[in-house]
This record gives C-alpha cells, sequence and structure tokens, in this order.
C-alpha cells in the first residue's frame, strides 16, 4: 500500500473526529495567524490540511485566498462536504506536496500540522523545502508543527522524525528565521498524548 492509498484507507474507514490527529480548532495556529494581521487577500496554503477545520476558522476571518493541499481524496471530499457553498471559494489541490507543482512566490503563509514529520529521508525532507522556497514569497511565513523529541515514534501506523525548534532551524537553514515556537501537548481521541512543537519561521531570502 503506498502512502496515499494508506490515507484514503484512513479516511475512508474512520470518523474524522476519531483519528489520532483530530483537534475541534487548530487553536494555536489559528491565534499566530491572526496575529500575522494577514490581509484578506493574502494568498494562505494549508499543507496537509486533513479533514481539519483550520480551513473553516480561516474562512470565518475572511480570508480570501486559500489552498487546500491533501494526499487524500477522501479528506478532501469530506472537507467539502462540511463546508457546502463556501468550498467554492477555496482551491482544492490533491497530491503529494513534494511533488505536486505550486505557483511561484505566491503564498505569503505556509501551514503544515503533521505532514513534515512524516517525511523521514533526508532527501524528501530537501524536496519539501525546496518547494517552500518555490512557492512562498520572501516576507513570507511558514508555519509548521511537528512531533516533538517526546512525542510517540509513530502517528497513524507510520514512523515519523521528531524534531525540536532547534533541529527544524537546522532543517530549514539560512533562509528562514524562527520568530517565535512552542511545545503543545495534544490529547488524541483515544486518550494518548503526542507532544508537538510548533514553529513559526519567516522567509528572508
Amino acid at each position: 500500500m503506498n502512502e496515499a492509498e494508506h490515507w484514503e484507507e484512513i479516511y475512508s474507514t474512520k470518523p474524522v473526529t476519531q483519528v489520532g490527529w483530530y483537534a475541534p480548532h487548530l487553536e494555536n495556529s489559528m491565534k499566530w495567524i491572526a496575529e500575522l494581521n494577514l490581509a484578506a487577500d493574502d494568498p494562505i496554503i494549508d499543507v496537509g490540511g486533513g479533514a481539519s477545520t483550520l480551513i473553516d476558522d480561516l474562512l470565518q476571518l475572511d480570508h480570501r485566498k486559500l489552498t487546500y493541499l491533501d494526499l487524500s481524496q477522501r479528506a478532501i471530499q469530506l472537507t467539502k462536504e462540511r463546508l457546502g457553498k463556501p468550498s467554492s471559494a477555496i482551491t482544492w489541490l490533491c497530491g503529494d506536496v513534494t511533488k505536486i507543482e505550486l505557483p511561484s512566490k505566491y503564498y505569503c503563509l505556509w501551514h503544515d500540522r503533521a505532514v513534515f514529520h512524516f517525511l523521514i529521508e533526508p532527501e524528501v525532507q530537501q524536496i519539501y523545502r525546496d518547494s517552500i522556497l518555490k512557492a512562498l514569497k520572501i516576507g513570507g511565513y511558514f508555519l509548521i508543527g511537528a512531533f516533538s523529541l517526546n512525542a510517540p515514534p509513530k502517528c497513524s501506523g507510520l514512523p515519523v522524525q521528531r524534531y525540536t525548534s532547534e533541529i527544524l532551524c537546522k532543517t530549514f537553514g539560512k533562509d528562514f528565521a524562527l520568530r517565535r515556537h512552542q511545545n503543545e501537548t495534544h490529547n488524541t481521541p483515544s486518550g494518548v498524548e503526542q507532544e508537538y512543537v510548533y514553529c513559526l519561521f519567516q522567509r528572508t531570502a
């Protein structure tokens, strides 16, 4: 089973409220995004949105240029159904973030909660970094939530790479400046604790 098939099976066999990464609202992400004071027309991409409600909350804040990218067509379908008519205002992309073609120097914010930590090969991590450099404007922001060193070594049956803010700084390098970071404990629907490290970077070059 390849990665796309894995996630199709997850979203086809489990209620979205029962997957391990589910949260009613991504409160930390939304707080940080709101404090950036982005304009309504500043383009935002949510990478690996799954069936999270981040896109709903961004719409509520009147953001009008939203892109949702996920590997699972089923996750996209479920999110569209939940949103209803407002879903027509969103750009929906189904594909692998390390392979899909994204517009150049377009986005003002790249959001990723729980995608990058599944990329465990260094060469794939580099492709991901290159994708951000291509798609994110100079001065744009990159907000990432990944498993911390205290988190489990696997998620949804797949191995993950665990991070600290220092490791993430080294991973993304001199083109990004760290603006803020914090750790957050996420309680899964089954009661398991997963600690995330959140980092907000700004592209400087």
